[in-house]
């Protein structure tokens, strides 16, 4: 008989533990994560372990793998290209989803040069606001770009599309909701499908990706070619023949490239049918054009070395091909002639890029499947400048027409950074506010208070982390961390800051401080030259002096005028009490104007966009105000923000306050 202690025991207190929130995960997951982590190739063989990808998750497996989603694909078969991107609708996401229906539904689109037409299953009109109510609350959306290569050839798109769709319900065997709008203001006509991701029982619809990479594409390669019928020996060998010259990366160049053993492709002939021969000659060709771009070279007769940058410099070559088209037309469409000699693609990366002040010309999409926009400005310099624009910035603050600064996106350590190293360095790995003063003693509170904004913005890119006490714990490689993160975000060429939201002509007679003013008043103005955006700033210039000495803000004397004190001041004053008025009666709150060292406290919530420049509406219970905007305020919007008012700009200490609390 066992021995009754063998059914004492004693608890062992502790801590409480997770009781299976949200986040929890099961112990087998937590395993197979630390597993994954550490490099190893899971359970059982290496070849089982490479089976598994997770590629295969989702609906379309069965299609797949039941061949019914279409067949191996044969040289007959018309090509159609598909990109596809899987967007999270986090807070804020419905917002960036309507701008993306708002943006491909953009004028100019369409076959006659007018704004594109949202259509879906059964409309050839869709109801875009229904689609987007019906997209509250879903985790996700798909959005994909559908081009058949021979588009061209297809009287409408949407039969083509619907026909899509419909094999994609047949083969992920639910419903879909989906709009779509087909563009024709390119070289290669497409169609932009906007899919949510639920399906018919309201439950997240997900995708297997083998079926996005490969089902898909196999779809819509066998509607095009049961449309046109297959392709022929002659349309092929035809595409091949334009491919030879061409300076972008090409089939012809991916087929050179998988057939690379060791850098060297062996392009001698041993055909014996006039076909094989024909396609060994456009290979032959296109390897002699790329010899002639120092891309290729024959070691021995019929033995070509490949350079191993050249999928990257041709793709590079066909991207500069594709801005050079797109500043064409731009240039078309605002009225304006330019040399290419005038033509700029904004580099950052070049250590000569300069700072340059101009107007906005025209502004677009330069990759339409992540909503990466670009917009081109008519300089001071007298030059077109191409510039691509972060993701992240907000194309409504860059309307055509607004004046702007492009500067090179910085990629060194800022003068903040070095002092909270060294502040680090003194410290024991530590910087607090107390730290500071001690290592810099006239360093006065506003100037602490901006490192401290400095380390937040680092702490979400998780450079440093932040104890209770409000120190910071700043490690011994803090200043190659913070380098290699300024790299990384200067992938963008520059950043853009618009300097007037009004056009030259807006700000002629605007009430507030403009370009214009800012101009007229500078000790060292900008330069104008050119006879596009230079003269015309010269001729809204003078055009500005007569408007203020018509309101007696000016005196004229000669050829010498004299501008009242503190001008900008005052006009920025006479423009917010206007709208503040204007506010107060939209709102029924009363508008209070703040000073120098005023103290702001209140609910952020929108921000408005004046002659001067772009404010925040700060609301308290019976009143508000109007401060200097600043990019940190929209992570807040809805919520209680303070600050102090410095002059003509705002300070916001938005770090988390923390008080006593248990754990």
């Amino acid at each position: 008989m066992a021995d009754d202690k063998d059914d004492i025991f004693k608890p062992k207190l502790g801590r409480i533990r997770s009781l299976g929130g949200v986040r929890s995960k099961n112990y087998l997951n937590r395993v197979l994560h630390q597993i994954s982590a550490a490099g190893k190739t899971g359970f059982g063989t290496a070849t089982a372990a490479r089976r598994f990808s997770g590629y295969r998750i989702g609906r379309g497996n069965d299609a797949l793998r039941h061949r019914r989603a279409g067949h191996r694909f044969e040289p007959s078969y018309r090509r159609v290209v598909i990109k596809t991107r899987i967007v999270k609708l986090k807070a804020g996401g419905l917002d960036a989803a309507r701008s993306h229906l708002r943006y491909i539904q953009r004028d100019g689109v369409s076959k006659e040069h007018e704004p594109g037409r949202l259509y879906d299953a059964a409309h050839d009109e869709a109801d875009g606001k229904g689609f987007l109510d019906r997209s509250e609350g879903d985790r996700h959306q798909f959005r994909f770009i559908v081009s058949p290569e021979d588009a061209t050839e297809l009287y409408d798109l949407k039969p083509f599309v619907r026909d899509l769709m419909a094999a994609m319900e047949e083969d992920l065997d639910t419903r879909l909701d989906w709009v779509a709008v087909d563009h024709f203001n390119t070289e290669h006509p497409h169609s932009h499908i906007v899919l949510r991701g639920k399906d018919d029982l309201a439950k997240d619809l997900v995708i297997a990706r083998d079926y996005i990479a490969h089902g898909m594409r196999r779809r819509a390669s066998e509607i095009v070619t049961l449309e046109l019928g297959p392709q022929t020996e002659q349309e092929l060998r035809q595409k091949l023949e334009r491919q030879v010259e061409q300076e972008h990366f090409t089939d012809l160049d991916r087929s050179l490239v998988r057939d690379t053993v060791d850098g060297i492709v062996d392009a001698r002939s041993d055909a014996e049918y006039p076909d094989a021969r024909s396609r060994h000659a456009i290979r032959v060709g296109r390897l002699r054009v790329l010899a002639g771009r120092g891309l290729a070279e024959e070691t021995v007769p019929g033995r070509w070395r490949l350079s191993p940058q050249l999928e990257e410099t041709l793709r590079r070559a066909g991207q500069r091909g594709d801005i050079i088209k797109t500043m064409h037309r731009g240039l078309r469409q605002a009225g304006l002639d330019a040399g290419a000699s005038e033509f700029s693609i904004y580099d950052s990366g070049d250590p000569r890029a300069p700072t340059i002040t101009g107007r906005i010309i025209d502004r677009g999409l330069h990759d339409e499947l992540n909503d990466g926009h670009y917009v081109m400005v008519d300089a001071s310099d007298g030059r077109v400048h191409y510039v691509a624009l972060d993701p992240r910035q907000d194309v409504e603050d860059l309307p055509l027409g607004a004046v702007v600064e492009v500067t090179p996106a910085a990629t060194e350590l800022k003068p903040s950074d070095r002092a909270i190293a060294q502040v680090g360095r003194r410290n024991g790995g530590l910087y607090s506010r107390d730290a500071h003063h001690e290592a810099d003693p006239r360093a006065s509170a506003e100037f602490v208070q901006a490192h401290v904004r400095r380390l937040e913005a680092l702490r979400r890119q998780n450079v440093v982390r932040r104890f209770a006490d409000g120190s910071w714990e700043i490690p011994d490689d803090f200043e190659d961390r913070v380098e290699t993160l300024a790299k990384n975000q200067a992938r963008y060429p520059g950043q853009v800051v618009a300097l007037s939201f009004l056009t030259l002509e807006q700000q002629v007679k605007a009430d507030g401080a403009t370009w214009l003013d800012r101009q007229l008043l500078a000790k060292e103005p900008t330069p104008l030259r050119g006879d596009r955006f230079g003269a015309a700033s010269l001729a809204a210039l003078h055009q500005r002096q007569d408007h203020l000495v018509e309101q007696g803000l000016a005196d004229r004397n000669g050829q010498t005028v004299r501008y009242q004190r503190n001008l900008l001041r005052l006009l920025r004053r006479q423009e917010l009490a206007a709208a503040g008025d204007r506010i107060a009666k939209e709102t029924g709150l009363a508008f209070a104007e703040t000073r120098d060292g005023d103290r702001i406290e209140g609910v952020y919530r929108r921000s408005v966009h004046l002659a001067s420049g772009k404010f925040a509406v700060i609301e308290k219970s019976k009143e508000f105000t109007l401060v200097p905007w600043r990019p940190m305020l929209e992570r807040q919007r809805g919520k209680i923000v303070s600050g102090v008012m410095r002059g003509p700009s705002a300070s916001f200490d938005l770090a988390k306050k923390r008080g006593i609390g248990i754990g």
